[in-house]
């Protein structure tokens, strides 16, 4: 039976974890154990939930309970379920609520890079790309466009960040990833063990087109893209096989690299 409570302490310990706006604060939140995140929109619950995250409560806007949420309420069982007005939960989350529900859920243990990539053909490498905006575009584009991986070295920001998800669309339960112990840039060096070969998205004078079919017939095929701006740190653009760009036309040099991840992720996937 669902566990629906209407809200009537703000101060209540319980909702702490949607007031909660550091969200470094809710990654070491059962510390030494895996931290929790705030999975937000029905689409993305489910999402979640069908990933095998593990609800801890749910936060409802009073007309979804019987409405967008009610097949998620349905499925999480004794799980509290706390609700109000838009007012009230504006007053707790700080924001306006515009898709009506927000669910607190425990992260899973992530796998070992080598062991996520272990049968992947191609996999998206993130180099210290912070954006979480950025982080969850090319998450939703690694998912749609036959990206069988990511995998992120330790600077990047968190996938599953609040804004991350929600960009994502929930994609980023659905694409496996995980963190290279390897810092920029020996983690080329690692790629290459588990029989990568290594493609940096860069300008440089010997660049060569994603359209390229030495690229494309790369049996295994790493792409590997940099923080907005800065781009790849120069020693890893050397240290990998191919160093690849987008045609650019009307003197446009680059594109930012969640829209990069997209070009290069469908021309270079499983499709």
């Amino acid at each position: 039976m669902p566990d629906i409570i209407r809200i009537t302490d703000l101060d209540d310990k319980q909702l702490l974890p949607y007031r909660t706006t550091a969200e470094v604060q809710l990654l070491r939140w059962n510390e030494p154990d895996e931290g929790i995140f705030i999975a937000e929109s029905p689409k993305v619950i489910r999402r979640a939930l069908d990933a095998g995250y593990e609800p801890m409560s749910l936060l409802v806007l009073d007309k979804y309970v019987t409405g967008q949420a009610a097949d998620i309420i349905a499925r999480v069982g004794g799980v509290p379920v706390y609700t109000s007005d838009e007012q009230t939960l504006c007053a707790i989350t700080g924001f306006r609520l515009t898709q009506g529900v927000l669910c607190a859920m425990r992260r899973k243990k992530l796998t070992a890079a080598a062991d996520l990539i272990k049968n992947a053909r191609r996999i998206a490498v993130l180099e210290d790309i912070m954006n979480q905006t950025n982080i969850g575009a090319v998450f939703r584009s690694a998912a749609a466009l036959g990206i069988d991986a990511v995998l992120l070295t330790k600077a990047c920001s968190d996938p599953l960040y609040r804004r991350s998800v929600r960009v994502s669309m929930g994609t980023v339960f659905q694409v496996p990833w995980g963190y290279m112990d390897e810092p920029a840039p020996g983690y080329v060096g690692f790629l290459r063990s588990q029989g990568f070969c290594t493609a940096a998205m860069a300008l440089r004078h010997d660049t060569v087109s994603i359209r390229d079919e030495r690229v494309k017939s790369e049996e295994r095929l790493a792409v590997i893209l940099g923080t907005e701006g800065e781009g790849l740190r120069e020693e890893t653009i050397l240290s990998c096989d191919y160093t690849i760009k987008i045609p650019m036309s009307h003197g446009v040099d680059s594109l930012n690299v969640a829209a990069a991840s997209a070009v290069a992720f469908w021309e270079l996937g499983n499709n």
